[in-house]
């Protein structure tokens, strides 16, 4: 079959999709959470939802546990507009309790499961939380231990507002601290709530213009913020995501991802929602363990970052599983290069690759590419505004967010194809970060656009091409650098696995290029190598002059597989200190 002929089929097939999508919602029904759960679990009650340690929920039974969790709040004392959250790995409860939440019209407040106790102390108590749902221990994380310690402190007594902790034991239930309410005695809460009080509860939250979500961004350039995220935002955004990949009723995603991160909650918990999908967790599965996992449940698409996809398209034994039900692949985060989609198509058979943009401040996703784009777009540019039918706006073109450039330092439109700092709004932005007026005021206008702190243009096709983070572009001579521009020359030498480039001091020129590279396996290259292949693609101001090999367990990721540059900045920093007289050599 010709290529020609081949994406023929695919138009016909993604068009074909979207339509079912529009024609099941013809109009955007503005529902809460809770309230779309219910319709979606009534209509797939039998369906299965989500696997997890190995094993399987239909909608049904996470309908019936949200319930039960609801009851049990109300028991506890939960009034409306207060604030759970929850500190736990990927669990099966995960999806019932944001749910239950909705419906006694709490706040949900999902925390990163990998933090330690003083950034457990300033979330808590910066979000108000006032009931707190953890795990005994998360891999290495002991939580009972270190919210136990924060409960004798006398500061996070006073700046806390924090009125039961509920421990899911998964250890000897009896070294839980006696200030802790275990689990099964949360849930004997229930029987004591009717269905009538339930449901007189769930009719006064019924609003979803209110907030649903707080999510804390990472806090990589200080104190984490609390974006503050509606229902309508959610759903609208993940709605989108459906129709701009053309889910199709009943797929199956595989999708390692921590359930704290947006990326995990909007395209997989609530994305496959809309069509009776289902989705598998693994978070921090192995190469080999994700390839049993996409066979024995035979998933169609894969949610993934390019530091998890590179070791499983390389795992020895790919060959060996029947992926055959797999076709679709989001590889999101970061960026990667030509060599690494057309991997992932021959490998493992992949014909819907498309890579997305966005942030927790756009309820995740704003942008994606298109379904059939070429590699090389794939590879440079991370989308447009996503399609978004029925929940989309006329005056974004029948999409929900809409984005430009900005001057950041006058703050002034810039004009078609300018390099600039990406600015967005639409109705999936929030509105604000809780309890941080003036955070919020430096980076929304009266408006309603937000300033990403991303850099970038908007191509011709409305594409937009990222360039790094604003405070991460750097000045050589006074001649701004974008570590992206580098990072791309760089990536495409064929000895090249993954490079990040930062801006460090110099004495000369003020800043210089430093370049942090991870080698293919049993490649070997020299810093003389990476200096004549950037030589005749970079100005000489752009070049790197420190180049420094890595070893792929050495870069210092988050727990969604971004390497945390401000992290290798430090390191930088101690290599530059030691002023050696290799001139940057590893």
């Amino acid at each position: 079959m010709t290529t020609t002929t081949n994406q023929t089929i695919l138009k016909q097939s993604v068009s074909e999709r979207r339509k079912a999508l529009e024609n099941r919602f013809p109009v955007w029904p503005r529902d809460t959470i809770a309230k779309h759960f219910s319709k979606a679990c009534n209509q797939y009650k039998d369906r299965p939802y989500i696997y997890i340690n190995d094993e399987e929920f239909t909608y049904g039974e996470i309908w019936e546990r949200a319930v039960q969790y609801a009851k049990a709040f109300i028991e506890l004392g939960v009034k409306r507009r207060d604030h759970i959250a929850v500190l736990m790995n990927n669990d099966s409860t995960y999806p019932s309790l944001m749910i239950a939440s909705s419906i006694v019209g709490a706040v949900f407040i999902p925390i990163n499961a990998m933090l330690q106790k003083d950034e457990l102390a300033y979330i808590i108590s910066q979000s108000d939380t006032q009931f707190l749902l953890l795990q005994q221990t998360s891999k290495d994380r002991r939580h009972s231990e270190a919210i136990s310690g924060l409960l004798d402190e006398s500061d996070f007594q006073q700046n806390s507002k924090l009125k039961q902790v509920i421990c899911l034991t998964n250890e000897d239930k009896d070294v839980v601290d006696d200030r802790f309410l275990v689990w099964d005695d949360f849930l004997k809460g229930a029987d004591s709530v009717s269905d009538e009080e339930l449901d007189e509860r769930w009719s006064e939250s019924r609003y979803p213009d209110e907030v649903a979500i707080i999510m804390y961004t990472s806090g990589s350039t200080g104190s984490p913020k609390g974006v503050m995220l509606t229902d309508d935002m959610l759903l609208r955004c993940a709605y989108s995501t459906c129709l701009s990949r053309a889910i199709e009723d009943g797929r199956v995603t595989f999708a390692p991802l921590p359930f704290y991160h947006c990326f995990a909650i909007l395209e997989a918990i609530l994305a496959m929602s809309f069509v009776g999908g289902s989705f598998i967790s693994a978070v921090g599965a192995s190469p080999l363990a994700s390839l049993q996992l996409m066979e024995k449940y035979k998933a169609n698409d894969y949610l993934c970052v390019p530091s998890t996809l590179v070791p499983l398209l390389n795992h020895p034994r790919v060959s060996e599983f029947d992926l055959s039900n797999l076709f679709a692949m989001w590889c999101g985060a970061a960026p990667a290069p030509i060599p690494v989609w057309q991997k992932a198509m021959d490998v493992l058979g992949m014909m819907e690759i498309i890579t997305g943009y966005g942030q927790t401040e756009v309820a995740s996703s704003g942008v994606t590419t298109e379904i059939g784009d070429p590699l090389e777009r794939i590879s440079t540019r991370v989308g447009r505004p996503k399609l978004a039918g029925s929940s989309g706006h006329p005056e974004f073109n029948g999409c929900n967010v809409q984005y430009k450039t900005v001057d950041p330092d006058t703050l002034e439109d810039l004009p078609a194809g300018a390099i600039g700092e990406l600015a967005v709004r639409g109705n999936t932005v929030t509105h604000g970060y809780y309890k941080k007026p003036e955070e919020t005021a430096m980076v929304i206008d009266k408006d309603g656009w937000l300033r990403t702190g991303d850099v970038g243009r908007i191509d011709e096709n409305g594409y937009i091409q990222l360039l790094g983070r604003s405070k991460e572009m750097y000045k050589v001579s006074g001649e701004l650098v974008s570590p992206r521009e580098v990072e791309i020359v760089i990536s495409e030498h064929p000895a090249v696995n993954q490079v990040n480039v930062i801006g460090v001091p110099d004495s000369l020129t003020t800043e210089i290029g430093a370049a942090f590279i991870e080698l293919k396996q049993g490649e070997t290259c020299t810093r003389r190598d990476i200096i004549d292949w950037c030589s005749s693609q970079l100005a000489r101001f752009k070049m790197p002059r420190h180049v420094w090999f890595v070893d792929a367990s050495e870069w210092p990721m988050t727990s969604t597989g971004k390497v945390q540059k401000f992290r290798l900045k430090d390191i930088a920093e101690k290599k530059l200190s030691k002023k050696n007289d290799e001139g940057g050599i590893k």
